[in-house]
């Protein structure tokens, strides 16, 4: 049984349970007004369910017998080198962009 029937009466299509034209009263007209009516309430019932849906809660249980990382002499190497790594990368950085600034400046004052 076909439900989208289109309306004669109202402008738009009509929701009808019947095959015969559209009657006042009788059918649900989807215009631009009823589509945003569904929407708000569509997306208002959810963020009600939303806040009242009760929410699962894990519990973190700690354990005082848990044993801390002591680094190695080879792990504070390897961090050692790689702080060094990202201090050469980040001064190219900071060089590459007081070179970039003072090409710019220059292109700004050529047509001077």
């Amino acid at each position: 049984m076909k439900l989208w029937n289109k309306c004669n009466i109202f402008k738009g299509i009509c929701i009808c349970n019947r095959k015969e034209k559209c009657v006042v009263g009788k059918c649900i007209t989807l215009s631009s007004k009823n589509i945003l009516t569904i929407a708000t309430v569509c997306i208002f019932s959810t963020l009600v369910l939303a806040s009242v849906w009760p929410e699962e809660v894990a519990e973190v249980i700690e354990d005082g017998n848990e044993e801390m990382w002591i680094p190695t002499k080879e792990d504070i190497e390897y961090q050692d080198s790689m702080y060094t790594i990202i201090q050469n990368t980040q001064s190219d950085v900071d060089t590459i962009k007081v070179q970039v600034q003072q090409i710019i400046e220059r292109l700004d004052h050529y047509d001077e």
